[in-house]
């Protein structure tokens, strides 16, 4: 059978290399960025274009792919002036590949099947090396038949394809997912300040506590910038913040009330006012180090 024509919004990192993959695996692919060198690479590798708004995308499109910022951004290109929402097929299916707020994906999911169109939300694990080789990790979720339809697709995307129940579901995992993770690196990042100011050394303390339960890929991220002076986790401080805000309004949604991801949000914008937001996550020891009574 015939591949489906992809279109694909957003040609980050993470994107364009996602992009790359289905190229190379002999997807035609329809695209828009506001970076024009990075829409030029696509093109240049054959088999693409560029489409000339969302809903000329949409209109040419079986499979429409978002890898894009905010919730506030996907819901500009879905609803906006010739927006994707005004030119998706019936029978096509949207997937949103960032980190939204899972009340927002199920409205937008609610007004593409008034259309005839299917959602998938399917935030991503793993690096743009990852999505090079598709090899990433996929939190996908939606009704089981609009997904059993992009499955196929998916699988040549990500080593683990996980289908997680109704639409959201996979937004909201990420986002939990995310706050587990933020908040270990924001913990971890502030131990290393406190044995610093205490005399203890930061090496002598990681090999402590990495041979305990306190262990983990995160500890190691930590280590890796507290005591090696390399920032190697490709996640910045502003996309924590704004996921730990996200979760926080999820958890507002579901009538509760994190303090812990309070405690981490409140880290983590104040080291985005201190000009850190573009560092990875570990780079918050960095907001540790100066803070004072």
């Amino acid at each position: 059978m015939p591949k489906p024509v992809i279109g694909f919004i957003g040609l980050g990192l993470m994107g364009g290399n996602m992009v790359e993959n289905l190229q190379t695996r002999g997807f035609e692919l329809v695209v828009m960025d506001l970076n024009k060198d990075a829409v030029a690479t696509v093109i240049d590798r054959g088999n693409a274009r560029e489409a000339a708004s969302p809903k000329d995308l949409a209109e040419a499109s079986d499979i429409v792919m978002l890898c894009l910022t905010t919730s506030e951004v996907v819901e500009k290109i879905v609803y906006g002036d010739s927006g994707i929402l005004a030119g998706i097929k019936a029978g096509a299916v949207l997937i949103d590949f960032g980190t939204s707020i899972p009340a927002s994906t199920r409205k937008i999911g609610a007004d593409l099947a008034a259309k005839g169109a299917g959602m998938i939300d399917a935030p991503l694990g793993r690096t743009p090396a990852h999505a090079k080789d598709g090899l990433l990790n996929i939190m996908a979720a939606g009704d089981k038949q609009t997904f059993d339809k992009v499955n196929p697709v998916l699988d040549e995307q990500g080593e683990n394809v996980f289908h997680l129940g109704a639409l959201g579901a996979g937004h909201t995992t990420k986002l939990i997912n995310n706050f587990i993770g933020m908040t270990t690196v924001s913990a971890m990042s502030q131990a290393f300040d406190v044995a610093s100011r205490a005399g203890v050394d930061r090496k002598q303390l990681h090999e402590i506590m990495s041979t305990g339960p306190s262990n983990s890929p995160f500890m190691g991220f930590c280590k890796t910038y507290a005591v090696d002076g390399v920032s190697d986790l490709g996640f910045s401080i502003n996309n924590a913040n704004k996921d730990l805000g996200y979760f926080l309004k999820m958890v507002e949604d579901l009538g509760t009330r994190s303090e812990i991801a309070e405690g981490t949000s409140h880290n983590l914008q104040a080291a985005v006012d201190a000009g850190l937001g573009n560092g990875n996550v570990p780079e918050i020891l960095d907001y540790f180090a100066k803070l004072e009574t």
